[in-house]
């Protein structure tokens, strides 16, 4: 079952356009099976942040502990400063005084989210309720870096954010960073990356010394489904899967609310499982990805070829890919092949998800969706007899056609998800 929503959430200055119809608030919510091993007061703060604003009264229905527990709570978090009082709006259908309702202190705290991307790097400022604060973008240096050079470019990103909210450094609790590739979040080191010249290079450790303040790394990938599970379609599930295209293509996986992400980073890595033995090369080096059929330079390649698209006078990709979809649209039947056997491979792609997770909800997430082709209802017919099992209903497809700054949005997810936990005391194995 196809649905699409065309989110296009871009930020213009200090925040987002509409999100989509989603409620108020941010991070999930759909109650987590494991979600009673965090401590109280965090439970309490996060349903608070995930209603935007709510009451005590149904705070306690919402944990199932007293009100009086609940009182407690909210008292130690209110002196913290992190949470308000606030008046609730008035229902005119019942009788007395409204409850006094809660939400996050304005200026609880600030953190800032970083994308480094092959040939744009974007950042936001996020406070702890999850509202933008500003953001920017600039182009990359190269499309391979040495360590330092990315580091100083992620820095003045940075510097930017924080002279656009007019924010010090040591106002921000935390820094979020996405890049492509193979991130261990754990150790925070990158094995391997398109953006780094270098193996095995320890990311996080670079960047915090330079920005003077916590980073916490992840693949690009996870940190476009935090920000669905955050700020998108995700919110009220407990578990999806999120497939990102873009000049690569990614995956990320949500169970019970949590970010599953393998034992090393190299779990979930859907653009470079294999689908032609000896196929096409792929910027990983390896033959035969799907990412080598599908992402955004292979759409180019193709173009290349069969409708001699050089690199001049077209520009660069994202020109050429625009070129490209416009043909297809406009009948020319070489470009509109290009696009079908694109669909053809992500259709195959979608069902080996389907057949390895079973999920409920498949989120195909990224600026490339704007391309129909990639989603059209042959694709998601052709996923549907790929898939064993032809019972039972098909999963849901959602497609989201996030602007370019959903993955600084959700690295600021990632910042604030550990900035949390370090409030409230969760360990990593409770969080």
């Amino acid at each position: 079952m196809l649905k699409e929503k065309s989110n296009q959430l871009e930020m213009s200055g200090v925040g987002l356009s509409d999100d989509g119809g989603m409620p108020p608030g941010c991070g999930p919510l759909a109650a987590a099976e494991g979600g009673a091993s965090k401590p109280l007061r965090q439970q309490v703060f996060e349903r608070v942040r995930s209603a935007g604003q709510t009451s005590r009264i149904d705070v306690a229905k919402d944990l199932g502990i007293s009100p009086g527990s609940v009182t407690q709570l909210t008292s130690e978090i209110i002196s913290a400063g992190l949470i308000v009082e606030a008046e609730s709006p008035h229902d005119a259908h019942t009788r007395g005084r409204p409850p006094v309702a809660l939400r996050i202190a304005p200026g609880a705290g600030y953190v800032a989210g970083i994308k480094l991307g092959d040939f744009t790097h974007s950042g936001v400022i996020v406070d702890f309720a999850g509202t933008v604060i500003c953001d920017f973008n600039s182009a990359s240096g190269a499309q391979r870096h040495e360590p330092d050079a990315l580091v100083s470019e992620a820095n003045a990103i940075l510097q930017s954010l924080l002279e656009k909210a007019e924010l010090e450094i040591s106002q921000i609790s935390a820094v979020g960073v996405g890049i492509a590739g193979i991130v261990d979040h754990d150790q925070g080191v990158v094995p391997w990356s398109p953006l780094l010249r270098p193996r095995n290079v320890a990311l996080r450790d670079l960047l915090s010394k330079a920005m003077g303040v916590p980073v916490h790394l992840d693949n690009d990938a996870n940190v476009v489904t935090l920000a669905e599970l955050w700020f998108g379609a995700g919110r009220g599930r407990q578990s999806f899967a999120v497939v990102t295209i873009e000049y690569g293509v990614g995956m990320g996986l949500v169970l019970d609310n949590r970010l599953y992400r393998g034992s090393g980073g190299l779990g979930l890595e859907l653009g470079h499982t294999k689908v032609q033995l000896d196929g096409a090369l792929c910027r990983c080096g390896s033959r035969g990805c799907l990412e080598a059929y599908l992402a955004d330079y292979a759409l180019v390649r193709e173009a290349r070829v069969a409708l001699d698209m050089k690199s001049e006078p077209f520009g660069p990709v994202d020109i050429m890919l625009e070129t490209l979809y416009e043909q297809a649209k406009a009948g020319n039947q070489h470009a509109r092949t290009i696009f079908n056997r694109a669909g053809r491979f992500l259709a195959l792609a979608l069902s080996n998800v389907v057949h390895l997770f079973d999920p409920s909800l498949i989120i195909l997430s990224g600026e490339r969706m704007r391309y129909d082709y990639l989603y059209a209802e042959e694709v998601m017919a052709e996923m549907e007899n790929l898939t064993l099992d032809k019972g039972r209903a098909p999963p849901e497809v959602d497609i989201n056609v996030w602007g370019g700054f959903v993955w600084a949005r959700g690295a600021a997810a990632l910042a604030l998800s550990s900035v949390t936990d370090e409030l409230f005391g969760a360990t990593r194995a409770e969080a």
